[in-house]
This record gives C-alpha cells, sequence and structure tokens, in this order.
C-alpha cells in the first residue's frame, strides 16, 4: 500500500527549510535549488508544493505570522488582569529568545523581499498596527487608559516602541534582552495607564 503523505505537513517542513536558508545565506541565499536541498526534496518535488519562488516565499511568511498569533491568542484567552495580559502579549510580539528572535529575522528579511512587489505587499500584512490599537481599546475599555490620551496617537507610539524593541532585540540581544524589553513595557504602561 503507498504511503500516505499529510501534504500541509510536507508544505510546513518546506517552509520551515526556507527559514532556516534565510537565517543561514539572508534572502540572497533563498533560492529554490537551496531550499529543496534544505528540506531534502528534489526540484520536480518541491515544485509539486509551491510553483514559484515567491508562493513559497509568501506561504512562509504567513507561517511565521500564524506561529506568532497563536501564542497571542493562548495569552489572550487566559484569565489575567488586563495590564499583565498586555504586557504577557507585547513580550510576545518582541522577540526575547532564541526562537522568536529567529522568526523576527526572517520576518524581516520577507518584509524587505517583498516590499517592492506591489502584488504581494501590503504595509498592514503584520496586522502589528491593529494589534496595537486592539490593546489600546483594551485599556480603555476596562478605564486604565489616561483620560487626556489621544488613543490614535498612542496607538502609533506603541506600534513603533514594539517595532523599535524587536529590531533592537534582534540586532543586540545582550543589550536589548528579555528583561530590560519588560522594564521599558512595563514603564511605557504604566505612564499611559490611569493610577488604580
Amino acid at each position: 500500500m503507498p504511503k500516505r503523505i499529510d501534504h500541509e505537513k510536507r508544505r510546513k517542513q518546506i517552509a520551515e527549510a526556507a527559514w532556516r536558508v534565510i537565517l543561514e545565506r539572508g534572502m540572497e541565499g533563498a533560492t529554490v535549488r537551496n531550499i529543496a536541498e534544505e528540506a531534502e526534496l528534489s526540484l520536480g518535488a518541491l515544485r509539486h508544493y509551491f510553483s514559484t519562488q515567491d508562493e513559497l516565499l509568501v506561504y512562509a511568511m504567513k507561517l511565521v505570522k500564524e506561529k506568532a498569533a497563536a501564542r497571542i491568542n493562548e495569552i489572550a484567552l487566559q484569565d489575567l488582569p488586563p495590564k499583565e495580559k498586555i504586557l504577557n502579549i507585547l513580550l510576545e510580539i518582541v522577540p526575547t529568545d532564541d526562537e522568536t528572535r529567529a522568526e523576527m529575522e526572517v520576518w524581516f528579511a520577507f518584509t524587505a523581499y517583498f516590499r517592492h512587489k506591489e502584488t504581494v505587499y501590503d504595509a498592514q500584512h503584520d496586522g502589528i498596527f491593529i494589534a496595537m490599537r486592539k490593546l489600546i481599546d483594551y485599556l480603555d475599555q476596562f478605564h486604565l487608559l489616561q483620560n487626556h490620551l489621544d488613543k490614535e496617537i498612542e496607538t502609533e507610539k506603541l506600534y513603533a516602541l514594539i517595532d523599535g524593541l524587536a529590531l533592537h532585540a534582534m540586532l543586540e540581544p545582550e543589550r536589548v534582552n528579555k528583561k530590560r524589553i519588560e522594564r521599558v513595557l512595563i514603564q511605557h504602561l504604566h505612564s499611559i495607564c490611569a493610577d488604580e
């Protein structure tokens, strides 16, 4: 009896091989040939799952986003005080360990690669800005946000803070480590939240 292949599992394995190639060789090295070799597949077998390099890279990018979203959703469902929940979500968005730093490096590489491909790139594709807006709204809903603050501006500030921390955590992980990131985020939340 022929062996059954789980095609979605195989697509994920290929995407993960693409991540490893990008981490080792950058986007220049993320050729279909190199990815096939890393995934231990022939070029023909890889093309059975992805007909073009861009199709493969878009799928791999989507998978990074889905992994992060699953971790964030898990935190969102926990029964935690609102500020603690928000802090934990923010700590999940900013890379604080080897796995999330690798995901962030791959994400930045994808973003730079697809930026000029209008058919693929969408500035809102990462969902981070929308997530920041939801977190500010969540604070407001629980009457934790200071009354005089402009929610749109606070969303932009939080978005910029998260992106900046993410970039520096990826480039300087010894200096911008989890402890420092947590201190910065706690201080920022304290600066925008009403006294309890």
